[in-house]
């Protein structure tokens, strides 16, 4: 399946995303990733972010793949120039709390960087093709994040 482009800037496109995306979050909590919970061969977590301006907290579905106890999350935003604000969120405010496997963790981002980032986009482009082309697509070098567990965070809270 090709990537089709993603608008860079079509309001229209991003107003529909954000309702998508408000709906994608509230089936899969409401079933506990039961509807939601995958994309073709690729599972999705729910990673939230705090708003660095706004201070409001905002969930996110995201393609993700396990890494022993790390997930590995990539901030694609389909291949445009900007970097996703939940991914700058993240950044400056690490800490989050992550629904994955019908299970909700305390982790924190960090971006991976060197060897371990091109292990990681490999892996990543392994189940979701398209952030190959996503990174053809702009001239950013798309981020790659680690979601580690926090040491003595409730794992299994769901």
């Amino acid at each position: 399946m090709a990537s089709a482009p993603v608008p860079q800037a079509d309001s229209r496109f991003w107003w529909f995303w954000e309702r998508f995306t408000s709906l994608h979050t509230g089936l899969y909590m409401l079933s506990g990733g039961r509807v939601g919970g995958r994309f073709g061969d690729a599972e999705i977590a729910l990673v939230e972010s705090v708003g660095r301006k706004s201070g409001k907290h905002r969930t996110h579905p995201l393609i993700c793949r396990d890494d022993g106890a790390d997930l590995t999350i990539v901030a694609s935003k389909g291949g445009v120039d900007r970097h996703p604000a939940w991914y700058l969120n993240l950044m400056a405010s690490p800490e989050t709390t992550v629904w994955w496997r019908g299970k909700q963790r305390r982790m924190r981002a960090r971006e991976a960087a060197g060897d371990e980032r091109e292990r990681l986009w490999e892996r990543m482009v392994e189940v979701y093709p398209d952030y190959a082309a996503y990174q053809r697509r702009t001239e950013r070098r798309i981020p790659v994040l680690v979601l580690e567990p926090l040491q003595g965070a409730a794992a299994g809270r769901g």
